[in-house]
């Protein structure tokens, strides 16, 4: 994923997620929240992500207690960067279409 490409829904949403700190399964659990259960994040899916997102820098691992197999993640400053640029890039798309629909029903 370079810096420039659109993010996937799944990435998206598991970065909204890493705002505040959240275990594999807390992930999951608040990815279905936020898309209104539209979207369902199997476990190879996420976790394939979550290495994808700490090779790039933008999420990182919390560090954990000795008997816990939970592992914690938080979005870092360049996830953030990531995130809102494709905030913005969404923001455009819709904006856009917005403009095209609008002068096809006038």
């Amino acid at each position: 994923m370079p810096e420039s490409s659109a993010l996937t829904e799944a990435v998206y949403y598991i970065l909204l997620s890493l705002y505040e700190p959240m275990h594999g399964y807390g992930i999951m659990q608040n990815v279905a929240h936020l898309s209104g259960d539209r979207l369902s994040l199997a476990a190879g899916t996420l976790y394939g992500a979550l290495n994808t997102l700490l090779e790039r820098g933008w999420i990182e691992a919390l560090p954990g207690e000795k008997n816990s197999r939970k592992k914690e993640y938080v979005i870092t400053a360049a996830g953030k960067t990531a995130l809102q640029n494709e905030y913005l890039r969404l923001q455009e798309l819709l904006g856009n279409g917005a403009k095209i629909m609008r002068r096809e029903n006038s």
